[in-house]
């Protein structure tokens, strides 16, 4: 995979940074039914790439390397930086 192939899953799917791997199923699923080559309007050749736009992502997000460094964790979860305050 190349950061070309990688731009154009991105580009393909409309994702925004704050999506999640279900986020992103849903919209494939929405995207498959509208490209398939069985459906009004679709295209095979559409269709086999937002397949492969979709392993791209798999890939990428299975692989993931996470940052387990509090200013990471408290710019993920910001509600979550206060937690003392909650029980009083």
């Amino acid at each position: 995979m190349s950061y070309e192939d990688f731009i154009k899953a991105v580009e393909m799917f409309g994702i925004i940074s704050t999506m999640s791997k279900k986020d992103i199923k849903q919209r494939y699923l929405k995207l498959s039914k509208k490209y398939h080559p069985d459906m009004e309007g679709g295209s095979n050749e559409k269709f086999m790439q937002l397949k492969e736009a979709y392993e791209i992502l798999q890939e990428y997000m299975d692989n993931y390397s996470y940052s387990f460094e509090e200013n990471e964790f408290k710019k993920q979860f910001p509600s979550f930086t206060n937690y003392k305050n909650w029980v009083k």
